[in-house]
């Protein structure tokens, strides 16, 4: 099993992303909001922000169980093609690692 990521930049393709990683197989999905440290810079302090219609750039982060490394690369590639390709700038970061303990869920909690 492996563990993916995918800090994706344009949070309005989240659901899109999502529903091509379901369809990949990874499950359970997960999905934070997050900034990285370079929008963190520019941010603008929660106490100033009296609904004056400051919004603050974010992204999304997704994260999930793929049962195989075929299914990452399905999962990379089907993000390219919603993104573009993660090497240009503003569009997202793909990592994936192989998990050495897996607990908490049964396999069919996992896998579809």
């Amino acid at each position: 099993m492996y563990m993916i990521l995918l800090v994706l930049d344009d949070p309005n393709l989240l659901d899109e992303v999502l529903q091509a990683w379901h369809d990949a197989g990874v499950f359970p999905l997960s999905v934070i909001e997050s900034t990285g440290i370079h929008r963190r810079k520019k941010r603008v302090p929660m106490r100033y922000v009296f609904d004056e219609g400051v919004e603050l750039e974010g992204h999304v982060t997704l994260y999930g169980i793929a049962p195989s490394l075929e299914k990452v690369q399905t999962c990379l590639k089907a993000c390219e093609e919603i993104t573009g390709d993660l090497d240009l700038p503003s569009t997202g970061v793909f990592a994936a690692w192989q998990i050495e303990a897996f607990h908490g869920l049964s396999e069919e909690d996992t896998l579809p």
